[in-house]
């Protein structure tokens, strides 16, 4: 008895366990709660809704008596879509998104409105173009961010969406653009350098390298369609994919496993390998470069076609089904 109460004794007066501490060094492994995506998604949906509204069809058509064709009038009323021979998207007037800030080459390099290069971004055609760009969006950029956190997230969007818009002013002239397929592209090529730069901490690395390069390889083939932008998408893919390396470089399988280990085991290594931070340097150098060379072409008012004649193709390739005519 007497030694069953001392045990009782000693174990009440046991200090209660420590809470386990974060090891050092594990900070990149955090889970950030996406909040940037949704708000993205938020502010392309209520733009398209502004500029429904600023297109107001049955005012517009033809003084009033053509607002019978427009889709959906009896009862979306001023939010009713163009016709379709108009607008098969579902969507607006050019010359409204034109006002609202869609990507314009003539008003960019002679009337100096180089805000068009972001404003482009937010803008969509129509519902149809609405929706697959947001499913895309919510798809992709959740997981980035959820990994990276909003900071980075956001600003690869964001320079992919702009870099998207200087290539598709420097080869497309006679058409607007709108979308973000650029800034989205931009993800795109940042969870495939992001694949690269981070290769050591993969398991699986073939089948997410393949998986990755064939749903980038449909999207881009989609691209050669007509009425396609793919010089956007083209061009925020590069950008997105040089800053993937740049911003989205982890720490190398080895430091991970450090934490993990006995504590006889000594340091095993730098915390970053010499060809992340090789592949960092380059890329900052590239796009940073390409950037401001692509800028001064196009403010310039350079035209690509007129350096590289094949160019036309990865926009657009004429079949016996298609032409791709102005």
């Amino acid at each position: 008895m007497a030694g069953s109460r001392r045990d009782a004794d000693q174990k009440e007066k046991a200090p209660p366990a420590a809470p386990p501490q974060q090891q050092p060094g594990r900070e990149e492994e955090r889970e950030w709660v996406p909040w940037i995506v949704p708000v993205f998604v938020a502010a392309n949906v209520a733009l398209f809704a502004v500029a429904m509204y600023a297109n107001n069809c049955p005012a517009h058509a033809r003084g009033g008596r053509g607002g019978r064709k427009c889709v959906g009038a009896g009862f979306l009323r001023r939010f009713a879509f163009q016709p379709l021979s108009q607008n098969p998207l579902l969507g607006p007037s050019s010359a409204t998104l034109q006002k609202l800030g869609a990507l314009v080459w003539d008003k960019v390099v002679h009337e100096h409105q180089g805000w068009r290069l972001v404003t482009c971004i937010w803008l969509h055609a129509g519902v149809v173009h609405l929706l697959a760009n947001m499913l895309s969006l919510v798809l992709v950029g959740l997981r980035l961010e959820q990994q990276f956190g909003f900071v980075r997230v956001g600003v690869i969007y964001l320079v992919s969406g702009v870099g998207g818009s200087v290539m598709s002013s420097l080869f497309i002239r006679d058409n607007i653009s709108v979308g973000a397929s650029g800034a989205l592209f931009g993800l795109l090529g940042a969870m495939l350098s992001e694949l690269f730069t981070n290769w050591t901490i993969y398991t699986n690395k073939a089948a997410a390298l393949v998986t990755l390069l064939f749903v980038i390889a449909v999207n881009l083939a989609i691209g050669i369609l007509p009425h396609v932008d793919n010089f956007a998408h083209i061009g925020g893919f590069l950008t997105g994919f040089l800053l993937g390396f740049v911003l989205l470089m982890r720490p190398h399988y080895g430091w991970a496993q450090r934490y993990v280990l006995p504590s006889s085991v000594k340091d095993v290594g730098r915390k970053f390998l010499a060809y992340q931070w090789a592949l960092l340097a380059l890329a900052s150098v590239l796009v940073v470069i390409g950037l401001a060379v692509g800028m001064a072409m196009l403010f310039r008012g350079v035209n690509g076609n007129e350096h590289c004649e094949w160019c036309h193709y990865l926009s657009c390739v004429p079949t016996a089904r298609w032409s791709c005519g102005k």
